[in-house]
């Protein structure tokens, strides 16, 4: 036998199996990319379904290492209190009431229409400069109302971006300083809402939004910086008491309506440009169960 002869054969085997991997691998690579490029390229993410959205969103894995590194694996009172360090201790931008005006301008921007707000309680557009006291204007609605505590509109809780949203005049009037709860006749202006002689409820698409403004700000001011501890109950018609109910409803609001892009983006706006702390229960809204 010819061993030079079968050596040589099993050589030119080799190469042309090796060949005809290599062609497999190679058309799958595109033609503009490199051999580094088609390993390690990541799998594409999909688009924002607008350019406002594609902004940070507030992903809370991105700042568990980092904003919330002491707070994370906490539960109850431990929570709340580190909550309660970090987001005070971080909030070195606070507003005056004349400033809020401007700020709700870009909070709360219509993501379709940049001339725009978002109303809170009606979900309905309008102009950025139809503020003020009349009728069809929108105003700046505390969502805790600042009469549970008796804070005011000095710069405190009382400008705090967290709770503040706009609003129609004529559906804050509706809303007042009335409790969170389940029922009532309809609303005038704000389909979706309901409101009776002690309560209020918003629309489905932003219950989750208001109970976690009211959780923030009862995690924010606890007695501190000579403002009242705002707490959370479980009943209604709390008068100027310090507190807003009902507790109950508003966590199963939360779980109801998840975080949407709007609050998200919201969220990193306030973080970025103006109090540069965050609202926690928006990048961790399962923490609601955790403390209460």
């Amino acid at each position: 036998m010819d061993t030079t002869r079968v050596t040589r054969r099993a050589r030119i085997g080799l190469a042309l199996a090796i060949g005809t991997v290599l062609t497999a691998v190679v058309a799958q690579i595109p033609a503009n990319a490199t051999a580094t490029e088609a390993v390690h390229r990541p799998a594409a993410a999909p688009f924002a379904s607008h350019p406002s959205h594609a902004l940070p969103a507030g992903d809370h894995t991105s700042y568990d290492d980092t904003y919330y590194k002491d707070a994370v694996g906490k539960t109850g009172q431990a929570l709340k209190d580190s909550l309660h360090r970090i987001i005070s201790t971080t909030q070195t931008g606070k507003l005056t009431y004349d400033e809020v005006w401007d700020a709700l301008k870009d909070t709360d921007q219509d993501p379709d229409k940049s001339g725009n707000v978002i109303l809170l309680y009606s979900g309905r557009s309008a102009s950025k400069d139809a503020h003020g006291g009349g009728t069809d204007d929108w105003n700046r609605e505390h969502v805790w109302a600042k009469s549970h505590g008796d804070f005011g509109t000095d710069t405190g809780p009382g400008t705090d971006l967290h709770h503040l949203r706009p609003a129609e005049v004529s559906v804050n009037g509706a809303r007042g300083d009335k409790d969170f709860d389940n029922g009532g006749e309809a609303v005038p202006g704000a389909p979706g809402s309901r409101t009776d002689d002690d309560s209020f409820e918003p629309r489905d698409a932003v219950k989750g939004d208001v109970a976690r403004m009211i959780l923030y700000m009862a995690v924010r001011y606890d007695g501190g910086d000579g403002f009242p501890d705002l707490e959370p109950n479980d009943k209604v018609d709390n008068g100027t008491a310090p507190h807003i109910g009902k507790l109950s409803v508003l966590k199963e609001w939360s779980k109801q309506d998840p975080p949407d892009s709007f609050e998200k983006h919201r969220n990193q706006v306030i973080f970025d440009k103006y109090q540069h702390n965050r609202n926690p229960f928006v990048d961790h809204p399962e923490w609601v169960d955790a403390i209460w």
